[in-house]
C-alpha cells in the first residue's frame, strides 16, 4: 500500500522501519527540528533521522494545517499511518486517504486514551498493559480496534524501557493490520467498556510524596523515568529547599526510618516512605552531574532530610 507515515520519537521508529520493508512509506511527517541538550543543537525528530536513512522524504509540521493537508493529500496516499505524532489530524484530512488513518496506541484502548499512557499504567501499578491499532476519528483515541495484544509489564521497568519494549511489539501489530486491510480482511471492532485516560505529564507529576507506601513511591518513579523525570525537594538547616533528581531507585533491606529522612546504611543510601524504606542508587543535585547516592549523602556529613509530602 501507499502509506504516508506520521510520527515523532524513537517508539515510532520500529513501526516505520517495519512499515517500509513491507509496503510503500511514499512520505515521512513529523515535528520540525527543534534544540536539543546543553548547547542547544538543532536536531531533527528520531522519525525524521530513521526516514533519511531509509531515503524516505520528509515532511516537517508541528501542526496538520491547511498547507500539510495539500502536501498529504498530493502524494495520494491510500493509507495514512500515525504513531505518536505529537498533533491532531482533522477533517478534511482524515478522510483523505481512501482507507483513513490507523493510529498505534500503547494501551489496551479503552484504557488510558490520551498522551501518556505507559506512564500513566505505570503509576497506577498495573500489571499487564498492551498495543492497540485503531481508526482515528474525531474523538480522542476511541476508533474501532483492527488489532490488539497484550503484554505483562516486567517487574521493574520504568516507563523508558516498557515503551521500548512495547514499540517493537506494536511494530509487529501495526504491519499485521496494514496487511490486512491491503488484502481486504481486516476486521474494525468498537472499542468494549468505560474508558480511562492518560493526559500528558507535567514537571509536577515527578514530585514523589514519601509519605505514601514504598510500592506507591517505585510506580511513581518507574512512571515519570526517564520523563519527566522524578524529583524531591531536599531542605537545608534554614528550611530553604532545592530540587534533588531522583535517577534510580530501588527496594532496600534497611529498618524503617521516619518518611523524607535520608541516611547511610552501610555502604548504600537509603531513603524513608510511608512504609519500607528505599535505595538511592543515583541522584543529581541542581546544577551537577549525576553521582551516587550514598556519594552525595557522604558531601553532605551522611544525612538529609527531603520534604515527605510531593513539592513541584
Amino acid at each position: 500500500m501507499r502509506i504516508v507515515f506520521a510520527g515523532s520519537p524513537a517508539a515510532a521508529v520500529p513501526s516505520l522501519e517495519a512499515l517500509a520493508r513491507a509496503h510503500e512509506v511514499v512520505a515521512v511527517v513529523t515535528r520540525a527540528a527543534s534544540p536539543q541538550g546543553r548547547k542547544r543543537i538543532l536536531t531533527p525528530t528520531p522519525v525524521a533521522a530513521a526516514a533519511a536513512a531509509l531515503g524516505i522524504p520528509v515532511l516537517e509540521a508541528n501542526r496538520l494545517d491547511a498547507d500539510a493537508t495539500a502536501a498529504i493529500t498530493a502524494l495520494a496516499p491510500e493509507l495514512a499511518v500515525v504513531v505518536a505524532y505529537g498533533g491532531l489530524v482533522r477533517e478534511p484530512l482524515l478522510s483523505a486517504p481512501p482507507h483513513g488513518w490507523i493510529n498505534l496506541h500503547f494501551s489496551l484502548l479503552p484504557d488510558y486514551r490520551g498522551a501518556a499512557p505507559v506512564q500513566r499504567a505505570l503509576i497506577d501499578g498495573r500489571g499487564i498493559t498492551g498495543v492497540s491499532v485503531f481508526r482515528l476519528v474525531p474523538e480522542l483515541d476511541a476508533g474501532p480496534v483492527v488489532r490488539m495484544r497484550e503484554a505483562a509489564i516486567p517487574e521493574g521497568a520504568t516507563a523508558g524501557a516498557l515503551l521500548e519494549q512495547l514499540a517493537a511489539l506494536g511494530a509487529d501489530e501495526l504491519v499485521a493490520a496494514v496487511d490486512a486491510i491491503a488484502d481486504g480482511t481486516a476486521t474494525f471492532e468498537p472499542q468494549s467498556g468505560a474508558p480511562t485516560f492518560a493526559p500528558k505529564l507535567a514537571l509536577a507529576d515527578g514530585a514523589l510524596d514519601l509519605t505514601a507506601t514504598a510500592p506507591a513511591v517505585l510506580a511513581r518513579w518507574r512512571g515519570v523515568t526517564p520523563e519527566p523525570g522524578a524529583h524531591a525537594t531536599v531542605l537545608d538547616e534554614r528550611g530553604e529547599g532545592e530540587r534533588v533528581k531522583l535517577l534510580a531507585l530501588a527496594r532496600s533491606g534497611a529498618e524503617p526510618i521516619e518518611p523524607g529522612h535520608a541516611l547511610l546504611a552501610g555502604r548504600t543510601a537509603v531513603v524513608g516512605t510511608g512504609s519500607a524504606p528505599l535505595e538511592l542508587i543515583e541522584v543529581q543535585p541542581a546544577g551537577k552531574r549525576p553521582m551516587s547516592g550514598a556519594d552525595w549523602l557522604r558531601g553532605r556529613g551522611g544525612s538529609a532530610t527531603f520534604e515527605p509530602g510531593a513539592a513541584a
